[in-house]
């Protein structure tokens, strides 16, 4: 949170925290057991973020021995300067922020992230699975050769929901769908 920037607060009802909520809710009324871990990891500035948000993981790793699914909630920017964009789908007749999966893989194993072919199944099935349900919330799946944390378990994810100049109730629904879809696709992995 910066002082005059609109696109930010410290009110977590208006932050990924919410999408986060919401994402839980869903998960846990799907049957799924949840550490939803508030911390807030961009403060105070973005860089540092992921090395703040893999302390946390780590963190929730060794109190929760059975997590086996990691959820690093983002929202993405996309634009420049003169022009933000603002990704949504309409479903059911309400707006949702579109979200994006980011899956990496491990350059030789130069990158220590020997389960990135899990986890790439998992955001394959998730992003399948979103499809399905609610055709146009799921952006495409932005692969590459990183891990942003998602070496922390073998289905560990980054998920992207909206952008900055989503509205709140955009994200909000966004999370709920993402939390259903999640489920939906946790119980149709083997």
């Amino acid at each position: 949170y910066y002082e005059g920037t609109p696109t930010r607060s410290q009110n977590l009802d208006e932050t990924v925290v919410m999408v986060g909520n919401a994402i839980e809710a869903q998960l846990k009324a799907a049957g799924f057991g949840v550490v939803h871990d508030t911390t807030v990891h961009d403060y105070p500035a973005y860089t540092g973020g992921y090395t703040r948000s893999a302390e946390t993981m780590k963190k929730n790793l060794e109190k929760y021995p059975t997590i086996q699914i990691t959820l690093d909630i983002h929202r993405d920017a996309i634009g420049g300067e003169e022009e933000r964009i603002k990704p949504t789908a309409t479903v059911n007749g309400k707006k949702a922020a579109q979200f994006m999966i980011l899956s990496g893989c491990d350059d030789g194993g130069t990158l220590d992230f020997p389960n990135w072919r899990q986890n790439l199944r998992l955001a394959l099935q998730l992003q399948q699975t979103a499809s399905q349900l609610y055709p146009g919330l799921a952006r495409p799946l932005n692969f590459s050769n990183s891990k942003y944390n998602m070496n922390a378990t073998p289905g560990s994810m980054l998920v992207e929901v909206g952008t900055e100049v989503n509205t709140v109730s955009e994200a909000r629904y966004a999370g709920q769908l993402v939390g259903d879809a999640i489920g939906q696709a946790l119980k149709a992995c083997p």
